[in-house]
């Protein structure tokens, strides 16, 4: 395996490979042009995130700055947003749905390193996979350690740091983020009104 076989796959590897200091620098001159566009410039930025990262769906927008290490390895759904200063670490692969929304300062983090020292000097490190479901919020300043998983229809309270598994259908908050309670249908039809006051007062005007 090469050492990039090996990091996407969540062995040991070394990050002074050749081809993983290539890869990395790549995304050093795409996220700098990136973040030094302007914003009228919304097509040069879609062009180049697209050059940039593994997939991204329609309608999604990231707002400078954004960093990453590779960018290769993050495949984001349909009408993602990422508010400012966004940073994923992406050695593993990082999953993120349709309807995904991130507040400022968001941090994907899937790199760790080894809890032995003397195996930890001697450069190896690893990476353990990202996914976030469809229909998640995260607010401001949220951590997402190596190997979480969080469902679908979800919100990540502001400031939380994500250790474990969030499922589906629930708010969590916290450090470590745990489960607050289960989103109710009763509050899901409260917004629904609200919605619908919205646009019924949209169609007056």
């Amino acid at each position: 395996m090469t050492e990039r076989e090996k990091m996407v796959s969540g062995a040991l590897y070394k990050a002074d490979d050749r081809e993983l200091v290539a890869m990395r620098q790549r995304a050093r001159r795409l996220t700098r042009q990136f973040n030094a566009t302007t914003e009228e410039e919304t097509e040069k930025r879609q062009e180049l995130l697209r050059e940039l990262m593994g997939a991204i769906g329609k309608g999604s927008f990231v707002e400078p700055t954004f960093r990453c290490d590779y960018g290769s390895n993050i495949y984001i759904g349909d009408y993602f947003y990422a508010n400012f200063d966004c940073v994923i670490l992406d050695v593993a692969p990082v999953y993120i749905g349709s309807h995904v929304f991130f507040a400022p300062r968001v941090n994907l983090y899937t790199a760790g390193h080894p809890i032995d020292a003397q195996t930890r000097n001697e450069e190896l490190e690893f990476g353990t996979a990202i996914t976030i479901g469809d229909d998640v919020w995260v607010g401001g300043n949220v951590t997402i350690n190596p190997g979480v998983t969080i469902g679908s229809d979800v919100v990540i309270g502001s400031g939380s740091v994500v250790t474990k598994d969030i499922p589906s259908h629930v708010i969590a908050a916290g450090n470590p983020c745990r489960v607050i309670r289960v989103i109710t249908d009763e509050e899901r039809e409260v917004w629904k009104k609200k919605r619908d006051a919205y646009f019924a007062a949209l169609e007056k005007n």
